[in-house]
């Protein structure tokens, strides 16, 4: 540990000197902007919401490939897989992706249980992303249903300075150790193109294409050539290989008061699962092969959206309207290890699929004045939802899954500036459900403007989940399960409160320092979770029996010289969880954690070569877990703290630009301590996990080249 920390604070010392000795001339600074919970676009320092933004710029030094690795830069999100589907989602303030939504300009990604929540954001790939915005805290009067823990907003490039733009960019990376560049061999090959034409002043095309060809990794386990005569399960990859392409086009109008825009997002998907068994075949005349029973995963995902922003009189509008669907496919085939062929091949079937149509509409500036303003809005969503019978844990016996869920909403809120010091928004939001009762939800949001440099924002909000369809819908019942949905499961309710202080100071030798500080707190009510109704036989159902708890103390620092840039931040958060199983439940006392990051940013100023620092510490947490007794059924077993370990991230950029910043070459290691997995004693593997007690995180340390030329 010793050594990771020196590790660190040396090379934040190079940045740190060097900008010292060579202070570049001051650059023009650009307003930020934001549109996260705003009524219209604005800048961040007005916002009466504390929102966190990533830039494209931040992005690029980060050398990353998908939207998850971007945000497991940021404290309080983590990225885990999920159980079975293979899919990444974001973990906030120590709630899974359920409890996430995740937006897309402004509205929400389809995925396969729903809309925004439970999003695999490794299916969203960064070359076309402007910025991305993040709030915590639940913000169900804004955006509705999952909203429980925060809202990730994706803000993609819509039209580009120059009459017209053409960037290419080639990545290649290795996994783990292994590399090479040919196809079936290893490691990630990345290609995009981005492209812009300015038509005339008010209108514009973009169009990108993004190719990520991720070979696996193989960990402990031998790749898909490899069997055994004694069929030892070393076969196959600890991180299935995944090829996905991406395309976006969007055409943009602007003209006084008025603009729109329509963009497609189309995304093709395929994961190859290969069996770490394999079968001896007999072929006859003393010959024989080994085979294995493999799969293909393909998605296919569709995302229309229009946007218009326009003024109705004096009232201004901006509404979206958008289609989307999403359909994951599966492909049973038998093949010959030894010889690379496949014997057959089962026809493809459909295991999950979504379809939505969805519309979100706002109304502001009823009232000719600079003190009160009001915001009208709707919102519905139409999804309809298949899950095949094979997406359970086990053949949901023979029963798949078709719904059509119809949501509509409407919100108000309403911003006083009662002073020039002071404002709030009061907002509330009724949403109406042919599946759910209605519900409720309430916001209130106070800034204060303490001084020219400082302010303070006070955040009370409400946001409701609404259950998945493994918890509704869920029939595993044979001779070893009986697991079942309930569908009379009531959607959970979030309830947070949250202060943030920010500080900023410019010194007399144009040295820039930010500081902030939060505290947050968040209690869900009527948690839904697998509960154990009876112990001999076992039989485990969903209820809503258990509530939840967060508490969150941060604080951060940003300083600034020129082509210096520090930023550092450190969070405890402690979790309190009632869980219940059968006659017992388990403590409800609170378990702290600290998690620490810091990003140091420094450009050369006469060649233009920019260095990348990014560290983030996820420290011990503690948690409670069930132990029982396999060897007695009727053993009602005891609650324990299981642990999840602490582990360290480390990840170095060098870039350096050419030909009048026309060409870019970057190089950089990423998990330079070389991460694997970590001791896990709270739950069981899933389909990323390594052996028992442990929980694979990450492939190792990678090293990386990037070529960007723009034309």
């Amino acid at each position: 540990m010793k050594k990771k920390v020196l590790s660190i604070v040396s090379l934040s010392a190079i940045f740190w000197i060097n900008a010292q000795e060579k202070d570049s001339l001051n650059q023009k600074k650009i307003e930020e902007v934001v549109i996260t919970g705003q009524y219209m676009q604005q800048s961040i320092d007005k916002s009466i919401y504390k929102v966190e933004v990533i830039d494209a710029q931040q992005i690029k030094n980060m050398a990353v490939t998908n939207v998850a690795e971007v945000l497991n830069q940021n404290l309080n999100i983590l990225i885990e897989p999920s159980r079975g589907s293979g899919n990444s989602s974001a973990n906030i303030m120590g709630l899974s992706g359920e409890y996430t939504k995740i937006l897309i300009d402004n509205i929400p990604v389809v995925s396969d249980e729903g809309m925004g929540n439970l999003v695999d954001l490794t299916k969203i790939n960064v070359n076309n992303i402007e910025r991305i915005e993040v709030v915590k805290g639940s913000m169900g009067v804004e955006y509705g249903n999952n909203a429980v823990a925060g809202v990730i907003n994706i803000i993609t490039k819509k039209n580009y300075g120059k009459k017209f733009t053409a960037i290419a960019s080639l990545q290649e990376e290795t996994v783990g150790k292994d590399y090479d560049w040919f196809k079936k061999g290893n490691g990630r090959h990345l290609q995009s193109l981005n492209l812009g034409y300015r038509i005339n002043d008010n209108w514009s095309v973009t169009a990108d294409i993004n190719h990520n060809d991720f070979q696996g990794y193989k960990g402990i386990l031998n790749g898909y050539k490899y069997f055994s005569e004694n069929n030892d399960g070393k076969r196959g990859y600890e991180w299935q290989p995944k090829d996905m392409l991406t395309t976006n086009g969007t055409i943009r109008y602007g003209k006084g008061h008025t603009s729109f825009f329509y963009k497609l997002n189309f995304l093709t998907e395929k994961i190859n699962y290969y069996n770490p068994l394999v079968v001896e075949e007999y072929l006859g005349a003393g010959n024989r092969t080994y085979t294995s029973e493999d799969i293909d995963y393909n998605t296919q995902r569709w995302i229309h959206q229009f946007n218009i922003q326009t003024k109705l009189g004096r009232i201004n509008y901006n509404g979206d309207f958008s289609y989307q669907t999403q359909e994951r496919k599966s492909q049973d085939y038998l093949y010959d290890v030894p010889n690379r062929k496949e014997i057959s091949r089962e026809p493809e079937i459909t295991f999950y699929k979504s379809d939505v149509l969805y519309s979100r509409g706002m109304f502001s500036n009823f009232l000719n004045s600079e003190k009160i303003n009001f915001q009208l809005g709707y919102e519905l969503d139409r999804t309809k939802g298949f899950a095949d019978a094979t997406t359970f844990e086990s053949n949901n016996n023979g029963r798949s899954i078709e719904r059509l869920i119809f949501n509509y909403a409407n919100f108000l809120s309403a911003e006083w500036n009662v002073v020039d010091w002071f404002s709030f928004r009061p907002g509330v939001r009724l949403a109406l459900s042919d599946r759910f009762d209605s519900q409720y939800n309430y916001s209130t949001t106070f800034r204060f403007k303490t001084s020219e440099k400082s302010d303070i924002r006070a955040v009370f909000g409400t946001a409701n989940r609404f259950p998945t369809y493994d918890e509704l819908y869920t029939f595993v019942v044979d001779n070893n399960h009986d697991i079942r949905g309930n569908e009379s499961l009531k959607p959970e309710i979030g309830y947070s409160g949250s202060i943030f202080w920010d500080y900023a100071t410019t010194l007399s030798n144009d040295w820039k320092f930010n500081f902030s500080a939060s505290g947050m707190y968040l209690d869900v009510k009527n948690r839904i979770e697998d509960v154990v109704i009876n112990n001999s036989p076992l039989q485990i159902t969903f209820l809503n029996v258990d509530n939840y708890k967060s508490l969150l103390f941060g604080g951060g620092i940003n300083v600034r010289k020129g082509d210096l840039s520090l930023n550092a931040g450190v969070s405890v958060m402690g979790i309190s969880q009632s869980l219940n199983s059968g006659n017992i439940s388990s403590p409800d006392d609170y378990n702290f954690y600290t998690e620490a990051n810091l990003a140091a940013n420094y450009t050369l100023p006469y060649t233009k070569t920019l260095f990348a620092l990014y560290y983030k510490y996820t420290g011990e947490q503690r948690k409670y877990t069930l132990k029982t007794n396999a060897q007695d059924p009727k053993d009602p077993g005891q609650y324990i703290l299981g642990e999840i370990g602490d582990f360290n991230m480390l990840n170095f950029t060098l870039s350096q630009p050419f030909f009048k910043n026309h060409f870019e070459v970057s190089l950089g290691i990423k998990n330079i301590f070389d991460v694997t997995s970590i001791r896990n004693t709270v739950q069981a593997g899933n389909s990323h996990n390594g052996p028992q007690d442990q929980q694979n995180l990450f492939y190792g340390r990678s090293y990386f080249a990037r070529l960007n030329y723009t034309f």
